[in-house]
C-alpha cells in the first residue's frame, strides 16, 4: 500500500471512530484523532529555546557519561530528554513516563526521535557509572549557579526526609517527623537563598540525617568556591549549631548564623538574662539581647543572641501536687497592655560569628523560612518525593537531576516574571501548559497554541519578551569579537534586576526579600 493510500485509510478510520455522546446540553460528536502531532505542554517550546541558546542542554548532553554499543540503543538525547520532560511534567515515578509518550512536539524540539519507556530510562540511568555520574551532575549544578555567586548571597543548609515503602538500599529507620518508625532516605541540601538555586544535594541512609553527615558536603562546596564567590553567611537550624561545624567554619573564616537547641545550659543562660536591661528591638514583635556563651563541649566562647517575644492570650500552666502527685492544670490570662496576669515569653537563641546588629540577625534568621519553602517545593512539587529505585546510586542521580531541572526552570521563570518568584504549582500551568498543534507547510513548521490558563494572554506576552531578549543577546554576541555568552548575559540580567531586593539596608544580600507583614517566626 502506497503512502497516499495509507493516509486515506487512516483518515477513513478516524471518521469511523467519530461517535456521539450525551451531555447536559445535548448530543455532541467526539472524534478520535491519532495522527496529528500535539502536546499538552505547548508553551514548553520557549523553555527549550532557553536551554538551546544558553548552551545548557548541549553541554549537559555532551558531558553525559552514558555510552551504548548497540545500534538499536536509545541516544543520549532520548534518555536525557525523556528524563527532563518527565521532571518538568511534575512526575514522581518512572512509571509516569508513559503519560508523555504521545507528545508529538516537544521530543522533536529536543532532538529526540521518540520518548523512551520507563524501563529503558531506569536501565539507562543504571548504566551510568556511579562516580562519573555523580561528578557529571554536580558539575552542572555548580555551573547553573556559579555566575550568580559574585553578588552577595546566603547559603542555606537543611535535611529533607523522604519516607520509603519498599526494600531500597539505605532505607533505614531514623528521624522521621511525618511517619515515625518508617524507613527513609535523608537528603542533605545546600541552597542559594533568595533565588532558591540548589548548589548540591547528597542522598544518605535514613539514619544519617544529622549535621555531621551534612558537614562534609557543605565544606566541599565552600572549599571549591573562590574567595570572591563564597557566601556572606552560612545559615541553618538548630541541628547545625554544634561545635565541630562552627569550628570548621571559623577555621575558614566563614560567617555563619545558626539556631541553638534549648538545652539546660542554654535555658540557664536565658534565665540569667531575664531581668537584665538592654533588650533591643529585633523586629516583628521580638526583642533581643547580645551576649557570649560557652557550652559544654565548645572549644571557646561564642556570640549568642537571645530573642524573646511575649505570648498573648491564655497560657496553660501545669504542675504536680506535692501530696498526691496529682497533676494540676489551670489557665492564666496574659495581658501585656494592662500588665496584669503573667507575661509569658517565647524564646529563640541564635549563635553567630558576625558583627551584625540584633535587628539584622533576627530578620536574617526569619528569612530562612523562604529556604524551607524551597525544600518543600522540591519534595512535593518536583521529584524528590519519588523516582525511587532499589539501589542508592540511581536515587543519587535522580536527586541531582531533579535539582538541576529545578534550577533551570526557576531561572527561566524568573526571567519571565522578575517581580517575584513562582513555585512550580503555579508556574507550570501558567508558562508550560497549553494545547500545542504542529503543522507543516512550505518547509515551515508552525506550533499553534491554545490556552488552558486564565492568564494565557499575560503568559504569551512574557514568553515572547523572553524570546526576543534571548535572540537579541545571540545577535549581539555574533557582532562582537569576545562577547559574553548568552548564559553569562542571562545571569548578569538576573543579578541586575534582583540584587536590589534585600532585608535590612545594612545587609543588601542577593534575592532576600523583607516583607512588611510576613511573620515567619523562629
Amino acid at each position: 500500500m502506497g503512502e497516499s493510500k495509507m493516509k486515506l485509510a487512516a483518515r477513513e478510520e478516524m471518521l469511523l471512530s467519530c461517535a456521539g455522546v450525551q451531555t447536559m446540553t445535548g448530543r455532541v460528536q467526539v472524534r478520535w484523532e491519532t495522527e496529528s502531532a500535539a502536546t499538552p505542554m505547548g508553551q514548553l517550546a520557549y523553555f527549550i529555546e532557553f536551554l538551546n541558546l544558553t548552551g545548557l542542554w548541549s553541554r549537559w548532553l555532551e558531558s553525559c557519561p552514558l555510552n551504548y554499543t548497540s545500534p538499536n540503543a536509545p541516544s543520549r538525547a532520548e534518555v536525557l530528554g525523556t528524563w527532563l520532560l518527565s521532571m518538568l511534567a511534575g512526575h514522581r515515578r518512572y512509571s509516569h513516563v508513559t503519560t508523555i509518550r504521545c507528545d508529538g512536539i516537544n521530543p522533536g524540539l529536543l532532538g529526540m526521535r521518540k520518548v523512551i519507556s520507563e524501563d529503558a530510562l531506569r536501565n539507562a540511568l543504571k548504566r551510568i557509572p556511579e562516580a562519573e555520574g555523580t561528578a557529571w551532575l554536580d558539575t552542572h549544578l555548580t555551573d547553573s549557579v556559579a555566575p550568580l555567586l559574585d553578588a552577595a548571597w546566603i547559603l542555606d543548609t537543611d535535611t529533607t526526609i523522604k519516607p520509603l515503602y519498599g526494600h531500597q538500599e539505605g532505607a533505614m529507620i531514623g528521624y522521621n517527623p511525618k511517619k515515625p518508625g518508617r524507613p527513609s532516605h535523608a537528603y542533605h541540601t545546600y541552597l542559594m537563598a533568595g533565588l532558591r538555586q540548589v548548589l548540591g544535594v547528597e542522598v544518605r541512609a535514613g539514619n544519617e540525617h544529622t549535621a555531621k553527615h551534612a558537614q562534609p558536603g557543605l565544606l566541599k562546596i565552600l572549599d571549591a568556591l573562590p574567595p570572591q564567590r563564597k557566601p556572606r553567611l552560612v545559615r541553618g537550624d538548630n541541628a547545625f549549631g554544634n561545635d565541630p561545624l562552627m569550628t570548621a567554619l571559623e577555621e575558614r573564616e566563614q560567617p555563619y548564623l545558626f539556631k541553638l537547641k534549648l538545652s539546660k545550659n542554654v535555658k540557664r543562660h536565658i534565665g540569667s538574662l531575664f531581668r537584665q536591661s538592654g533588650w533591643t528591638d529585633a523586629g516583628q514583635g521580638w526583642e533581643g539581647l547580645d551576649g557570649e556563651l560557652a557550652l559544654t563541649g565548645w572549644r571557646q566562647k561564642r556570640r549568642v543572641v537571645v530573642l524573646r517575644r511575649p505570648l498573648m492570650g491564655e497560657i496553660a500552666v501545669t504542675g504536680d501536687d506535692a501530696d498526691d502527685s496529682q497533676q494540676q492544670f489551670a489557665f492564666v490570662e496574659a495581658d501585656r497592655k494592662t500588665g496584669k496576669g503573667i507575661t509569658g515569653y517565647e524564646y529563640a537563641v541564635l549563635v553567630s560569628n558576625t558583627n551584625y546588629e540584633v535587628l539584622s540577625l533576627g530578620q536574617l534568621y526569619r528569612d530562612r523560612a523562604d529556604a524551607e519553602n524551597a525544600f518543600d517545593e522540591l519534595k512535593n512539587q518536583w521529584g524528590w518525593g519519588g523516582f525511587t529505585t532499589h539501589d542508592l546510586h540511581r536515587c543519587q542521580l535522580a536527586a541531582r537531576g531533579v535539582a538541576l531541572a529545578y534550577n533551570w526552570w526557576s531561572l527561566f521563570v524568573r526571567l519571565a516574571h522578575p517581580d517575584a518568584r513562582r513555585e512550580a504549582v503555579t508556574s507550570r500551568p501558567w508558562l508550560m501548559s497549553s494545547v500545542g498543534r504542529r503543522t507543516e507547510h512550505a518547509g515551515q513548521t508552525t506550533i499553534t497554541l491554545t490556552g488552558l490558563h486564565a492568564h494565557f494572554d499575560k503568559a504569551r506576552a512574557m514568553l515572547m519578551r523572553v524570546s526576543v531578549m534571548l535572540q537579541g543577546w545571540v545577535a549581539q554576541a555574533a557582532e562582537q569579537l569576545n562577547p559574553p555568552t548568552v548564559w553569562q548575559r542571562v545571569c548578569d540580567h538576573l543579578k541586575q534586576i534582583i540584587a536590589g531586593i534585600g532585608p535590612p539596608k545594612t545587609l543588601r544580600l542577593l534575592g532576600i526579600m523583607q516583607t512588611e507583614s510576613g511573620n515567619y517566626g523562629f
